[in-house]
């Protein structure tokens, strides 16, 4: 492990606004400390809680901070060194309104309780082309989310792929979530909204390639019966060479 990395680790050990679980523990019973108490003790005020799902460096959770500071902003990753530069960033700007938890999104439901979040941003998520229940907008990550979103909370999808974009049309479809924006070419829609000042890294490099932006907006109504959709979805051609290859332009992977 290079010595920049384990600076970085080091680093998010002392961060005060960063939390590092073990999954084992939590599966082993451990209660998480913040759970039902993210605003009264961590953010000590009674803002809406926004999760950034699959939040990598941590730019839209950081950005989003800085766009509504009305709003607590929680970044979730399970990469501890990529974290690490939306953390740095939000700690060294002092800002008061944004956290990050390194943990698996399969286990983001022991982490807050019910009611606590009201909205979810997935940015840019792999579309598990493959492998269905790792979307993050398959049914069971719906179920888990509906454990602590309140109802008619809102869901974010922003993604390049086509293949995810649609799969996730068609999940709201089925299970008839109430759809309140969505747009195939989000950068040439009429959206009025400050999220498009929001760019990430990658986000520009799809954009520099002639990729258009997809984003779906929906409101998460709790039930108790789901609906799988069953449709065959045309996979992403460029993605068949693999996220390292795609991701060549960018600095090594952390």
């Amino acid at each position: 492990m290079g010595k920049n990395k384990l600076a970085k680790f080091a680093d998010m050990e002392e961060f005060p606004h960063v939390f590092q679980v073990s999954s084992h523990a939590v599966r082993e019973g451990a209660h998480f400390e913040m759970k039902g108490k993210w605003n009264k003790v961590f953010f000590k005020n009674e803002n809406p809680i926004v999760l950034e799902l699959g939040c990598g460096k941590g730019e839209y959770t950081v950005g989003l901070g800085k766009l509504y500071p009305d709003k607590n902003f929680v970044g979730v990753d399970i990469k501890g060194a990529r974290l690490w530069t939306g953390a740095k960033e939000s700690f060294e700007k002092g800002m008061k309104n944004v956290a990050f938890l390194r943990t698996n999104i399969e286990m983001i439901h022991y982490f807050f309780a019910e009611n606590e979040v009201s909205e979810i941003w997935l940015t840019f998520p792999d579309p598990q082309m493959k492998k269905a229940t790792k979307r993050l907008t398959a049914i069971n990550f719906i179920k888990s989310y509906q454990q602590f979103v309140k109802e008619n909370g809102l869901i974010h999808l922003k993604t390049d792929s086509n293949f995810m974009f649609t799969y996730t049309c068609e999940m709201v479809k089925a299970n008839q979530y109430p759809v309140t924006f969505s747009t195939d070419d989000l950068y040439a829609s009429d959206l009025q909204d400050p999220i498009l000042s929001i760019k990430t890294y990658y986000e520009q490099q799809w954009l520099d390639r002639g990729l258009t932006i997809k984003y779906i907006r929906f409101l998460l109504k709790k039930r108790d019966e789901f609906v799988e959709p069953d449709v065959e979805i045309e996979h992403d051609a460029y993605r068949s060479f693999g996220r390292s290859k795609r991701q060549h332009l960018d600095s090594p992977e952390l």
